[in-house]
């Protein structure tokens, strides 16, 4: 048993060193988002198969000899024509995949990104019950009895009585010889984070653009998660209205309407000022589009509710700007101009697949 542990070990960190190896190809790829499970992600592991002989039949026996004729074919019982797609008796090529615990593959990433741990701000943590099984109690479950207590207690009882026989010890527990290990309480911070994905889904935005946000939200959400003990996302997205809907409906979603930033603003700072108040949770926001608002006066209401509202509100607000065809790429600009200075506000270009790395840290390397 303990080769077979050994072995297991040595297997799986040569995959976590594969893994590592090929960081930068996952955080540009979605191959790992359709794998993912509640605590784990299964990792494809490429093999080498070792090249051998297949022995077969021969149908004419004896050895060949003299020349052959030009065109005769080697197997005489072959026609032309004849397709080789019926069924075969062989073994297929599968592909290893190998489970990964989501908390190693954020670790991987913040080594690979160089992100620090985050540090939940004032008092924004809820306390919960902790604490060790290092009490003893007279009363509690047969599972958690405490055998040494429990006997020294029987074996006092015994010589007490004077039941005691050196010659033949024996001791008996009863009941009120039992003792039971307790928990002491200890009230430990349990941080809490919840995360708003805000994207726009008007029509600039093409299967392109939203496959780059679903990877960088599969990263993003995978970090946080190893930050938190309790972590919830919310959805939402945005045309000239803003909406609520579940992760499906984010990343397939596509409507041919305007876009009016503000809506998604504003329904950000509804769902923080109803539940998710800033006394229990840490905020990240992070909003997704290709730049174009559709007004000057629909940016400046923006800027407004971000400064005034959302901002003293939340841990950091990161805008993502996508590169698309049709996009201006002018909202961004508008906030690094307006809100110049302000470390709340995080914004990044994405122009391809390959600036998600980039993005990431931008978003992430703050600490905040």
């Amino acid at each position: 048993m303990y080769r077979i542990e050994r072995d297991r070990a040595r297997f799986r960190e040569i995959v976590r060193g594969k893994l590592r190896s090929d960081l930068r190809k996952y955080l540009s790829t979605s191959e790992l988002l359709g794998r993912r499970g509640d605590k784990a992600v299964s990792i494809p592991v490429p093999q080498i198969e070792l090249p051998r002989f297949h022995f077969g039949e021969n149908k004419k026996s004896g050895v060949g000899q003299g020349q052959g004729k030009k065109g005769e074919p080697i197997d005489g019982d072959a026609e032309e024509g004849e397709g080789q797609g019926g069924a075969g008796e062989d073994e297929g090529q599968h592909i290893l995949e190998v489970e990964v615990e989501l908390a190693e593959l954020a670790e991987m990433l913040g080594a690979e990104l160089e992100l620090p741990k985050i540090e939940p701000r004032g008092d924004r943590a809820l306390m919960a019950d902790g604490g060790r099984y290092n009490g003893v109690r007279n009363a509690g479950p047969q599972s958690l009895r405490h055998f040494r207590r429990t006997f020294k207690n029987a074996l006092r009882r015994t010589i007490a009585a004077g039941e005691w026989e050196p010659a033949r010890p024996r001791v008996v527990p009863i009941a009120d010889d039992a003792r039971f290990r307790a928990k002491k309480s200890c009230p430990q911070p349990d941080s809490s984070a919840v995360i708003f994905h805000v994207m726009d889904v008007s029509g600039s935005m093409g299967r392109e653009q939203k496959d780059i946000v679903r990877i960088k939200a599969f990263w993003i959400d995978t970090w946080l998660r190893s930050q938190y003990k309790n972590l919830e996302v919310v959805y939402i997205v945005h045309d000239a209205v803003a909406k609520i809907v579940d992760q499906e409906s984010f990343f397939h979603l596509r409507e041919s309407g305007g876009t009016k930033i503000s809506s998604a603003y504003e329904l950000v700072l509804q769902l923080i000022q109803d539940k998710y108040r800033p006394e229990d949770w840490n905020i990240y926001p992070f909003h997704y589009s290709d730049g174009d608002n559709w007004s000057a006066r629909d940016t400046e209401r923006c800027v407004h509710i971000l400064r005034d509202e959302v901002l003293p509100r939340v841990n950091q607000f990161c805008y993502g700007q996508v590169k698309s065809a049709y996009g201006s790429g002018q909202f961004k600009k508008d906030l690094d101009t307006a809100l110049d200075g302000d470390d709340r506000l995080v914004t990044a270009n994405i122009n391809d697949r390959e600036g998600i790395a980039d993005a990431i840290r931008e978003f992430l390397g703050k600490g905040r």
